[in-house]
């Protein structure tokens, strides 16, 4: 009876490790990201060299560069060496003739009903609690910039990440319902941090944008739109936020 339930296949093969691969590579990549975030020593050594607001707001863009880097560019890389007859438009990377006009449309379509809602949400008590997330009292136009660019390669890498690398190779390995059950579980997981709202909203955001990456072969509709929710949720949220002021020079 033991020898039955320790009969365990440890072979790996090749449609494991395309599961095994991203999920693995996902979970390091937030990894290096979130510790760095977190890390006291970081944050103190840049506050002390520029100063507690221009520290912090230093330590927010260069963690967010750092995260499109370690979510994104890093588990695709991986992904490609391991895989190297896989394509970048394979992972999601890239435009489609097929589908160019559904994924121009499904860009402004979404994106402009997703920035109509964050400008709504954007105000509110519990949303200023979060966001803007550089902390600083005064910001300048450099700290608004790096700010916005710091958003952008983060999603880009975030979605390179949840839209590519851990969708596209999972639904060919595991089928799309279950390649979906994983994401959702981890993009999700992903949202804890800023609260129950952000947790639970990111379950069905996530099976539409998954749903149009599959649709349209293509990562790009996720990543237009989400960099649009971030901008507008951090423009708006820096203008309401009452203990925070924005300077021209």
């Amino acid at each position: 009876m033991m020898n039955d339930f320790l009969n365990v296949d440890l072979s790996f093969n090749y449609q494991d490790l395309r599961v095994f691969i991203p999920v693995v590579g996902a979970l390091i990549g937030f990894m290096i990201f979130w510790f760095a975030w977190q890390s006291d020593k970081l944050k103190q050594m840049l506050q002390e060299k520029y100063g507690e607001d221009r520290g912090f707001a230093n330590l927010v863009i260069y963690t967010k560069f750092l995260g499109g880097f370690s979510m994104g560019i890093l588990p695709a890389a991986v992904y490609l060496i391991a895989f190297p007859k896989t394509t970048l438009s394979q992972l999601g990377i890239g435009f489609h003739r097929e589908t160019l006009m559904v994924t121009a449309l499904w860009m402004l379509g979404l994106g402009a009903l997703m920035v109509f809602l964050m400008a709504n949400n954007a105000k509110k008590p519990k949303n200023l609690i979060h966001y803007p997330q550089i902390r600083a009292k005064v910001w300048d136009r450099s700290m608004f910039r790096g700010n916005l660019a710091g958003w952008a390669i983060y999603l880009f890498g975030y979605e390179t990440l949840f839209r590519g690398v851990l969708l596209f190779p999972l639904v060919e390995a595991i089928g799309l319902w279950p390649a979906i059950a994983v994401n959702i579980g981890l993009y999700s997981a992903t949202h804890i941090p800023k609260g129950l709202t952000e947790a639970i909203g990111a379950i069905p955001l996530s099976i539409v944008l998954c749903l149009l990456s599959v649709y349209t072969g293509s990562i790009w509709i996720a990543v237009v739109v989400h960099i649009a929710m971030a901008w507008t949720n951090t423009t708006i949220a820096l203008k309401h936020h009452p203990e925070m002021q924005y300077i021209k020079n």
